[in-house]
């Protein structure tokens, strides 16, 4: 068994006061599963710019500025979070919601294909 190098170790990340870390539940219970890149992005931006409470105060046009999105994608990618419990919206505040303790449900495979004939499939 092969001993754990890191690679930079001058470069350990470290959990800032402020923050946390993605939960590593949001990939081993499949939440990941069946979304586009853009709404995986989004999720990632909100993380990242939520307070303790998961509540960011980053705005549509804001967000769609840092993720290169148009409107009409952002609200996309926010209706995929929401749909799949993973994001709530009440305007213009977003909350990243602790993620449910079962695994994610599959995408079903008329759904799938919806999105890809919408061509939102990536």
């Amino acid at each position: 068994m092969r001993s754990k190098r890191v690679p930079d170790p001058e470069r350990v990340r470290r959990c800032p006061q402020q923050f946390s870390w993605v939960d590593h539940r949001l990939v081993r219970l499949g939440h990941v599963r069946g979304h586009t890149a853009q709404a995986l992005a989004l999720y990632l931006v909100l993380v990242a710019v939520g307070d303790a409470d998961g509540v960011s105060w980053y705005g549509d046009e804001r967000l769609g500025v840092e993720l290169g999105f148009s409107r009409e994608r952002l609200v996309e990618a926010r209706g995929e979070l929401i749909e799949t419990d993973l994001v709530a919206y009440q305007s213009p505040f977003y909350q990243v919601l602790a993620l449910p303790r079962e695994p994610a449900t599959m995408p079903r495979l008329e759904d799938a294909f919806q999105r890809l004939l919408a061509g939102r499939a990536d």
